[in-house]
This record gives structure tokens, C-alpha cells and sequence, in this order.
């Protein structure tokens, strides 16, 4: 037990920690952990602004239908309008705004071959 106790305080193979090192390193990891909270940050930041971006789009469309009348009374031919309103997500970021994408409503009943007695 002495003989080796007599060896190890001799040995110089080893590394040894010395207070320096643990400062250096501690301060090394703690600048680490800074800047990559500062990245985490601006990437989320980024994809917020992405995600806001997505929400904040409108696929509302609509089309008028269109009539042509034969001249002595009776319709000639017949297309019925239609459309799609844009209703907000629970995952959109910001409340979407209606706008009226064409000023007039469809004032026709609809299509001969829907049952609406034409």
C-alpha cells in the first residue's frame, strides 16, 4: 500500500485539474450556452414570422353566375355562380378581413338541372 501510494505521488503522466482550467472552461461553456440561446431566439422569432405569414393568407374566391335572355321572353343559356368563403383557424395568427371580391350577389336560383323548376 505505501509502495503505492510512494508511485503515485511521483507520477507525472497524469493531467491534473487545475482551477484555472475549471474557470476557463466554465466560462467557455456558460458563452456557449448564451449564443445558443441567442440562435434558439432568432429561429424562433423567424418561424413565428413564417407561421404568421400562412395564417394571414385569404382563399376566399367567388364568380357571378351569368344569365343570357332570348329575346321574346325565356332564358337562352344559364351559368350558376359560386364561391368560397374563408373561414379563420383556430391556427391562424391573425383575424382574417373579408372584402367583397366581386361588388354584386348571385341573383339567380341556380342551375335548370339542380330542381329549382326551370
Amino acid at each position: 500500500m505505501l509502495r503505492n501510494l510512494s508511485e503515485l505521488t511521483v507520477d507525472e503522466q497524469g493531467f491534473v485539474i487545475s482551477a484555472e482550467l475549471v474557470l476557463v472552461m466554465t466560462i467557455a461553456v456558460l458563452g456557449m450556452v448564451v449564443g445558443l440561446t441567442a440562435v434558439r431566439d432568432s429561429i424562433t422569432q423567424e418561424l413565428n414570422d413564417v407561421s404568421n405569414a400562412f395564417g394571414a393568407v385569404n382563399q376566399s374566391y367567388n364568380v357571378n353566375g351569368l344569365k343570357k335572355p332570348m329575346p321574346y321572353g325565356g332564358l337562352h343559356a344559364f351559368v350558376s355562380g359560386f364561391g368560397f368563403n374563408d373561414s379563420s383557424d383556430d391556427c391562424d395568427c391573425k383575424p382574417i378581413v373579408y372584402c367583397e371580391v366581386n361588388g354584386k350577389d348571385d341573383s339567380s336560383n341556380g342551375a335548370p338541372n339542380e330542381g329549382n323548376g326551370w
